[in-house]
């Protein structure tokens, strides 16, 4: 009898934690290397709201990082991300090109053509900025070298390749002249990392080049990894503003039963929580109101738009950085 009694048991326990198991959704998000610290902060307190909101479901937050193109590659390839949180459209694009993986309008499902947040790109100097580093033309004078992520892999490398470009048409040059700009300037580039961490890696770990373009969220990061006191950070007169992206990944959350989650996860980033921790990871809020607590950490830059300089992210992708692109014409590995 007691067997018995304890065989009932361990099945309706087994039952139990089955129910249980089967009421935790994993979520994964494939992001980009400079978004590391702002989705850790970000995830702990969609956790929070989730668990508030359903409390008894389940809830396990994944997070996968590395070069831009590079994962949205892997997800196409079959990495099964229920939410991809890109750099540029060119990357979400690619899955709904290749596989059908989202739709062709998922810009238009979120608000701000689903970009909850935007960023400047920025100039990392070493301390005491040695070569007076402040423009885009003290970039390619002498021996200075730059340190930035391939454009082909890399939103951070593209988003530079377009600030520099623009930079030359804002000041009188046609397009033909910011083409030769841009080749000067990656003339100066030593290595040409596939992600913006690893050009990171290269700038301060291996203290290779003079110059580190990146996002102004990632001088943050470096900051809180190596100390405030190793670098400066310089704002160019002009930047291509930079939209990074976030879409279900359809194909995946159908499957997976997920797409309730996956949509809250993303509407989120539009909450005045999602933009207070934005902000305080030095992106630039959407929110207006959050948006005028942090003008301190925002110096003002002329922000270009990439559309209305450039046309749409596939004309820009096919023009400038698809194989046969301007960029494989201009480009000589050193």
């Amino acid at each position: 009898m007691n067997k018995l009694l304890s065989a009932s048991l361990l099945a309706a326990g087994l039952a139990v934690s089955g129910t249980a198991l089967a009421a935790t959704t994993t979520l994964l998000n494939v992001s980009y290397d400079v978004m590391r610290d702002f989705y850790r902060d970000y995830n702990a307190a969609f956790q929070k709201h989730w668990s508030a909101e359903h409390p008894d479901a389940g809830l396990n937050l994944q997070l996968s990082f590395g070069g831009s193109s590079k994962q949205a590659r892997s997800v196409i390839d079959g990495l099964p991300a229920d939410v991809i949180t890109m750099n540029m459209a060119t990357d979400i694009n690619a899955l709904a090109d290749n596989g059908g993986l989202v739709p062709q309008d998922w810009a238009a499902r979120l608000p701000n053509n689903s970009a909850p947040f935007t960023s400047a790109t920025v100039f990392i100097v070493r301390k005491g900025n040695p070569k007076g580093l402040k423009d885009w033309p003290d970039l390619v004078k002498g021996d200075v070298q730059v340190i930035v992520p391939n454009p082909k892999t890399s939103g951070n490398g593209r988003y530079t390749y377009l600030s520099a470009w623009a930079y030359t048409l804002k000041h009188g040059g046609d397009a033909a002249a910011a083409q030769a700009f841009v080749g000067q300037l990656f003339k100066h580039v030593p290595v040409l990392d596939t992600g913006g961490r690893a050009a990171t890696t290269t700038f301060m770990k291996n203290q290779i080049g003079d110059v580190l373009v990146t996002f102004e969220n990632e001088a943050e990061m470096i900051a809180r990894e190596f100390g405030r006191d190793q670098f400066e950070v310089v704002y160019p007169s002009v930047s291509a503003e930079a939209e990074p992206p976030v879409a279900v990944v359809d194909k995946v959350v159908d499957k997976k039963g997920s797409r309730a989650v996956a949509e809250d996860y993303l509407k989120y980033l539009w909450s005045p929580e999602g933009q207070n921790i934005a902000a305080q990871n030095f992106l630039r809020p959407r929110d207006p109101a959050v948006a005028a607590q942090y003008t301190d950490r925002f110096p003002k830059v002329e922000l270009i738009s990439v559309e209305k300089t450039f046309g749409d992210w596939r004309t820009v992708q096919k023009t400038h950085f698809a194989d046969g692109g301007i960029f494989d014409k201009i480009y000589q590995p050193q």
